[in-house]
């Protein structure tokens, strides 16, 4: 899914070494632009595939891959979408790894459906596929799912904007991703459940696709529509931000309570500096080195991951409130990616 578009430096180390365009398969070392993670012609080759390498969220992804590779001895070759929903590019990509000999493949779908049949084939020819961050549909489609419980994180928010809205009447808007995502879909159900909401009790719904600009656009139209909106969430942070700005323009910043999901550095800042009240941050890095390892465990002793592994979330307030479990921003900046 779009997160935010910051460009931390280790883009620029990403995009020289991946080939967005083409989506060549490369193999990169987080120390240099090019070359392998581990080149030993016994390492075990592991193949990790993005949406795309320009999001932050998916660049601290690729870090986690490429250190846990070289602490692993394994041969890390990566690819990425030309764009979110590249469901092509990532196909071949899933054709080039196993043409090169991949013992195991990390992917974080950009369609859940459709990418299935090609990861069917990969599976069929012995390799391991781990699907990161973003479930398949079905999910037992890939052999192991490492990810954010994303029900989990928008329920912590739900219960969060439950709790600070101190019982006045609510008036939802959601911001959304786009239809039938299924990060998506279990955040945005995981928020109505945490704040006992219903469908009903949402007064607009847009769809953002996680970009700040239509994010902004979307709470444009939804004030338009629903003047005495008063509770927002989101379906991340660039959204959440495209919000605000929005608010700021009409004098509604202060009296609008948004939440999001994701923790990246640019969003948890911006709880801090008050124009989020409350994000659930998860953790790209750790669901990408836990899959190279067990890859590396599959290569070595034939033992496959299996099932969903929750790679946590912690809800990241500097407004605390009763009954809610949460950290400050502190601990969110010294956590974030981006």
């Amino acid at each position: 899914m779009s997160r935010i578009s910051r460009l931390p430096s280790s883009l620029i180390r990403a995009a020289a070494c991946t080939g967005v365009a083409a989506l060549a398969l490369t193999a990169c070392g987080s120390g240099s632009g090019s070359g392998t993670a581990s080149d030993g012609s016994g390492s075990v080759k592991v193949g990790l595939i993005t949406k795309t390498d320009t999001n932050p969220f998916f660049v601290k992804m690729k870090e986690g891959a490429e250190k846990a590779a070289k602490e692993n001895g394994a041969q890390l070759s990566t690819a990425a979408g030309k764009f979110d929903g590249d469901n092509a590019g990532q196909v071949t990509a899933i054709e080039n790894m196993v043409a090169a000999g991949v013992k195991g493949i990390l992917i974080t779908p950009s369609d859940s459906k459709a990418i299935v049949p090609a990861i069917q084939k990969a599976r069929a020819k012995g390799v391991l596929v781990i699907a990161l961050d973003t479930p398949t549909e079905p999910e037992s489609a890939v052999d192991a799912l490492f990810a954010t419980d994303n029900l989990k994180a928008g329920q912590l928010i739900g219960e969060y904007a439950k709790a600070a809205m101190k019982g006045k009447t609510a008036k939802i808007a959601a911001l959304d991703l786009a239809p039938g995502v299924s990060v998506g879909v279990q955040r945005h159900n995981g928020f109505l459940k945490g704040f006992g909401a219903t469908e009903k009790d949402v007064v607009c719904a847009q769809d953002t696709g996680g970009d700040q600009a239509k994010g902004q656009t979307a709470m444009e139209n939804c004030l338009q529509k629903a003047p005495d909106i008063n509770v927002v969430y989101t379906i991340n942070e660039p959204a959440a931000l495209g919000a605000y700005t929005a608010l700021k323009a009409k004098g509604r910043e202060k009296d609008v309570l948004i939440v999001s999901v994701d923790g990246g550095c640019t969003g948890t800042q911006a709880v801090k500096d008050g124009k989020i009240a409350a994000t659930s941050q998860q953790y790209p890095l750790k669901m990408a080195a836990e899959g190279v390892k067990a890859v590396v465990t599959y290569a070595k002793d034939g033992k496959k991951a299996s099932g969903y592994t929750d790679t946590g979330v912690t809800l990241i307030t500097d407004k605390a409130q009763d009954g809610v479990t949460s950290k400050d921003t502190a601990y969110g900046l010294d956590n974030c990616w981006g």
